[in-house]
């Protein structure tokens, strides 16, 4: 259950993960749904997770329900602590959500949502801790320094194992880079789009594991989705793992990070670890 056809990738060089893990972000409701989930329903996705091989879980402090009683953190302690060897675990720091939603918080803010999420998943250290900016597109132009400063510093005392970008440029990178290194970028990704796939090219080649959130080019609406309906009725697999394929696709140090709340979709996804895409399906995807 656990073989991929896509490899694994070296996540700064020391943490190997299989290129397909899990995004936590639905186990406490459903995206932007009010609504919390049923607990119990997550822990199962959880452990099956587990079952089925998935050693990379990317979380946040922040994915809960509107009402703050179910938290994706605390499931993840719950339903797999002690956690199992190999087992990666990837958390978010940056935004404050309040009643008018999602703001920028400030490098003060930093090291309380590194100690909140330590606190919540019962460990002494975090193996992967991005820094979010921005919201919606990367904030282009917005120093990041003083904020990655204090990441940096929470990894040497030994807080934090190895640091990433999230919803960031070419530029935010490069400041990035010179205060400490960088292991990931998250972003939501168009491959379309030369800004993007020139940040994406660098993380290539710079060894930098490149994690897109959301469907690849999901702002081109249909055209693409079609275009997965077409590949995945001629391998007989569902559009969701030809979407995931065809990410992986991209670069040998693409990670996927597929969320849900069911277990028959969480096992759906990991089975696309056995789907790999012919060079002409990939190329018509594109």
């Amino acid at each position: 259950m656990t073989s991929s056809q896509h490899g694994t990738f070296a996540i700064g060089g020391d943490l190997t993960v299989d290129r397909i893990g899990f995004g936590a972000m639905r186990l406490a409701r459903n995206g932007m749904d009010t609504a919390a989930r049923d607990p119990g329903t997550a822990r199962a996705v959880l452990r099956r997770a587990a079952e089925l091989g998935v050693d990379h879980i990317d979380t946040a402090d922040f994915y809960r329900s509107a009402d703050g009683t179910v938290r994706a953190n605390d499931l993840i302690r719950q339903a797999l602590f002690p956690y199992p060897a190999g087992l990666v675990i990837a958390t978010k720091v940056g935004p404050v959500f309040g009643p008018a939603g999602p703001t920028q918080g400030t490098a003060a803010g930093l090291r309380p949502a590194v100690e909140a999420n330590l606190e919540a998943l019962g460990t002494d250290r975090l193996d992967l801790v991005y820094l979010r900016i921005g919201w919606r597109t990367p904030p282009a132009g917005e120093s990041l320094a003083e904020r990655f400063e204090v990441l940096a510093a929470l990894r040497e005392e030994g807080l934090i194992r190895h640091l990433g970008l999230s919803n960031i440029d070419q530029e935010h990178l490069t400041e990035a880079q010179r205060i400490a290194p960088v292991a990931a970028i998250q972003n939501h990704f168009d491959p379309a789009s030369p800004a993007e796939a020139a940040l994406a090219q660098r993380a290539a080649d710079e060894q930098i594991a490149f994690v897109p959130f959301g469907g690849l080019g999901s702002g081109q609406g249909s055209r693409r989705d079609e275009g997965y309906a077409v590949v995945a009725q001629r391998y007989g697999a569902t559009v969701a793992q030809v979407a995931l394929a065809h990410a992986l696709a991209l670069s040998p140090n693409v990670l996927a990070i597929p969320g849900t709340g069911s277990v028959a979709h969480l096992e759906e996804n990991t089975a696309a670890r056995s789907l790999a895409l012919a060079a002409d399906d990939i190329a018509a995807l594109r």
